[in-house]
């Protein structure tokens, strides 16, 4: 397979520099350590260059990388070698530019709930334009959501992080 230099594009720079934070908080959102969302975020790029591809708009090229993301992401949480392992804990945790206390908060989501949000709030996408990013019902996300604000708010009134 080639790969094409990220030195030989301009453009390319452009789009990782645009699009870096976005895949980086939602890998991170998703597998919860700062190693394995730097690799999910090393590999989404990699695609990303290895392969021209032709985008309709900006949204198509966004939509694109966000499903690549959760893809890789659900790869990596359902590999054989990740099982097989014990998570170490992070010395220094990545830090959303959002308060650290929500981010805390946002970690204690089940797993199914967390991208979903993540989208919602974070990249300020439609439920319409996330049920197509995830592959799921309009109305499943709305009620991912919905459960999703219910259990942050029953943590945040029993103050548990």
């Amino acid at each position: 397979m080639e790969i094409q230099s990220l030195q030989s594009s301009d453009y390319i720079d452009e789009v990782i520099e645009k699009y870096s934070d976005m895949v980086y908080r939602l890998a991170f959102a998703y597998v919860k350590t700062a190693y394995d969302a730097e690799n999910v975020f090393q590999d989404v790029f990699l695609r990303y260059i290895s392969k021209p591809r032709c985008f309709e708009s900006e949204e198509h090229r966004k939509a694109w990388l966000l499903r690549v993301t959760i893809n890789l992401c659900k790869s990596l949480l359902s590999s054989s070698w990740l099982r097989k392992t014990v998570p170490l804990d992070d010395t220094i945790p990545y830090q959303a530019k959002v308060d650290s206390d929500l981010s805390e908060y946002l970690a204690l989501l089940p797993s199914k709930y967390r991208p979903a949000v993540h989208l919602f709030y974070y990249e300020e996408l439609s439920t319409k334009q996330i049920s197509e990013i995830l592959g799921a019902k309009e109305s499943t996300v709305r009620s991912w959501l919905a459960r999703a604000r219910a259990i942050l708010a029953d943590r945040l009134q029993g103050g548990m992080v």
